[in-house]
């Protein structure tokens, strides 16, 4: 039954189209049918609900109590080309994984309206490779060239929710009436077959409430992201160990060194890692890492594991390469790693969204005009924002399937909210003195600090969950001399 299911009539009249300038122009009809025959049957029965099963159907319940009597797609997406015939790795979206637990490729989400209220939610999916037209061994994303997908009856046991073939989901849709809602920018077709179905408005109505909706992490989530923190937490000392064939080649053996543990124990890095050394340091994002690590000189990583469920950690620590902190360094590291402390302090359920970055921001403005950096008073210099100058940056962010999460929420509910249990969010201040920056000693230029831990508020406070590397000075120093031997 699931084979027939998985091979409709059209897909197996329909070609499959040969790689250009391949050694073997055509296929003979003899070689055609012995491929189509003697395979075993490979079909999965009575498998278990992936973990996020039920979690995913108490958001999609969420979904369509909000939005009834409307039909709502949610596509995964498509791969997307890299070079010529090669595509960077897939990724799924992150409102469908967040819906479903899936993470395959052309995959769409559709909760059709019912007439007596709520909805029906169907996952399309690509079936298996179809074994009557060749599919499987001559298409480029066919089972022998890319790995076997599960099967429309597997997938229906795994996901806990009905699936379909993806291939009849637009002529589908082009089809229905009614009010339709879809999450952009992640599949071009399932926008086309919708494109006088949809508003602008609606959508971005839509991606809103389910950025919105990620807000407050459930039980599975919280412990996917401490997963992440915990082996983020040993990419960090896996990079300590190595840090003398680091000076020997480049920043490029700190984040190859740091991606090999995020690709052992999850999918790949949550973002592009942070490896910079020395002047480096005072550049926000900097993911060339092709620059000089130096014995001496501070390095500042900003890395994250993703898990296999692709919630990422999203954790920073600035090191002395050599182990230990020259007393400048040291000077302008504990300024941040106390305005770090009273971040998190501001942490708790009931406290503003703002109030952590106040906190940190204020011991960052007293500190500066201690220095003789900037003139006080220091409610002068917050008012003005005069410290922008070398903290630059916001003091953190909502964390989740996406290291800046939430992104599309209204202000009202994210940066004006107040702070609940289940939210987890960043703590990074930072100080950065730019290397030409004649506004300060000279001793201080080049130097760049941030120190950045991933919290989740709890009913009674907060709790860091990557509290698993050391953040003091004299920790730090200690800690990087026990790994180092």
């Amino acid at each position: 039954m699931a084979e027939a299911r998985d091979t409709p009539v059209a897909a197996q009249d329909k070609p499959i189209k040969q790689r250009k300038n391949g050694l073997y122009p055509a296929v003979s009809d003899e070689l055609a049918a012995v491929m189509k025959t003697g395979w075993a049957d490979t079909e999965r029965h009575g498998l278990d609900p992936i973990e996020q099963a039920p979690y995913a159907a108490a958001r999609r319940a969420a979904l369509s109590a909000r939005f009834p009597g409307e039909r709502i797609v949610v596509p995964a997406g498509r791969l997307r080309t890299r070079s010529n015939d090669t595509e960077y790795p897939f990724r799924a979206s992150t409102e469908y994984v967040h819906l479903t637990g899936d993470q395959t490729q052309n995959a769409v989400l559709v909760l059709e309206p019912l007439a007596d209220g709520g909805h029906q939610a169907t996952a399309y999916l690509l079936p298996r490779s179809d074994r009557g037209n060749g599919e499987f061994w001559l298409d480029g994303q066919g089972e022998l060239w890319v790995g076997r997908r599960n099967s429309l009856a597997e997938g229906e046991q795994l996901l806990g929710l009905p699936c379909e073939d993806v291939r009849t989901v637009a002529a589908a849709l082009r089809e229905a009436t009614g009010p339709v809602r879809v999450v952009r920018g992640h599949d071009a077709g399932i926008e086309a077959a919708l494109a006088d179905k949809v508003t602008a408005e609606r959508d971005a109505e839509l991606k809103t409430f389910l950025s919105e909706l990620r807000l407050i992490k459930d039980a599975y989530e919280i412990g996917e992201l401490q997963k992440a923190c915990d082996s983020t937490a040993r990419g960090f000392e896996d990079v300590v160990k190595v840090l003398d064939r680091a000076e020997a080649t480049s920043e490029r053996w700190i984040e190859g060194t740091f991606f090999l543990r995020a690709r052992v124990e999850g999918n790949d890095i949550g973002y592009g890692s942070i490896c910079a050394a020395g002047p480096h340091a005072t550049t926000l994002h900097w993911v060339r890492n092709d620059g000089p690590v130096r014995s001496g000189e501070l390095l500042l990583l900003d890395a994250g594991v993703e898990t296999t469920s692709l919630y990422t950690a999203d954790v920073t620590r600035t090191l002395p390469i050599n182990g230990r902190y020259t007393p400048v360094q040291r000077k302008i590291y504990d300024a941040v790693y106390d305005a770090q402390e009273a971040g998190i302090a501001a942490v708790k359920p009931g406290a503003n969204y703002r109030d952590f970055h106040e906190a940190a921001q204020r011991v960052l403005a007293e500190r500066l005009v201690a220095w003789g950096l900037l003139d006080g008073p220091v409610e002068r210099v917050l008012e003005l924002a005069l410290q922008r100058r070398w903290t630059l940056h916001g003091t953190g962010h909502m964390l989740g399937l996406d290291v800046h999460d939430c992104a599309q929420a209204r202000t009202d509910a994210y940066v004006n909210c107040t702070l609940e249990p289940g939210m987890v969010l960043t703590v990074e201040p930072g100080l950065y003195f730019q290397p030409d920056d004649l506004t300060v000693p000279a001793e201080y230029r080049g130097i760049g600090v941030r120190i950045e831990d991933d919290i989740l508020v709890t009913e009674s406070g907060a709790r860091n969950l990557s509290d698993g590397l050391p953040r003091q000075a004299d920790e730090v120093e200690a800690w990087m001399a026990g790994l180092r031997g």
